[in-house]
């Protein structure tokens, strides 16, 4: 089966976000009293794919190993569907995604970078590797962006399955309508925190 025909098939889209909707970097700004803050980049590209995405029928989920207010922020910012931080093994929240959901691994497409990634890449219905990933990620992926993480590879991802779908061209146009009530609920916050 092609990536194509996979895409056609996916109602959920899942991303890591480490590598994947960042470019991997963690940066953390000390206060003196032994912790600090962290900060982290996201595209803006990716954010409004989000919206593209849930406007096009996607629902949209975050799974990373990492626990951090910046990944909970985006993830409220972004109306993320699904957020699911600390996850050493993605598989299990992979698993609790289908459940809640109703719907089967075929149906759900995973983006990822590392090897941490792979026990959900390895059952998706359509694993696509970032353009930075590992090879062994790449190796394994049905897609590859041609993008790196944090620098597009999300709307890439987005783009591929609304484009296999039909339905991204249509999307869009209904996205810039300003009378389109359901394109306004789609659309990600005002980036007020």
């Amino acid at each position: 089966m092609t990536a194509q025909e996979r895409a056609k098939k996916i109602k959920v889209l899942l991303f890591d976000v480490d590598g994947v909707l960042t470019d991997g970097s963690i940066t953390f700004i000390p206060d003196g009293k032994g912790s600090g803050t962290e900060v982290k980049s996201f595209s803006a590209h990716d954010g409004l794919g989000i919206s593209l995405a849930r406007l096009g029928g996607l629902k949209v989920g975050f799974v990373t190993k990492r626990n951090s207010q910046v990944v909970a922020l985006r993830a409220r910012d972004l109306k993320i569907d699904h957020l699911y931080q600390g996850q050493s093994n993605k598989r299990e929240a992979f698993d609790k995604v289908l459940l809640d959901e109703g719907c089967t691994a075929e149906e759900v497409a995973f983006v990822g970078d590392d090897i941490i990634d792979l026990p959900a890449l390895r059952v998706a219905g359509l694993a696509i590797a970032t353009a930075n990933a590992r090879p062994q990620i790449k190796a394994m992926a049905h897609w590859v962006t041609t993008l790196p993480g944090g620098q597009g590879a999300g709307r890439d991802a987005i783009d591929f399955i609304l484009t296999a779908k039909g339905v991204l061209e249509s999307t869009i146009e209904r996205y810039l309508d300003p009378q389109d009530a359901e394109a306004k609920h789609a659309d990600i916050g005002v980036g007020n925190m």
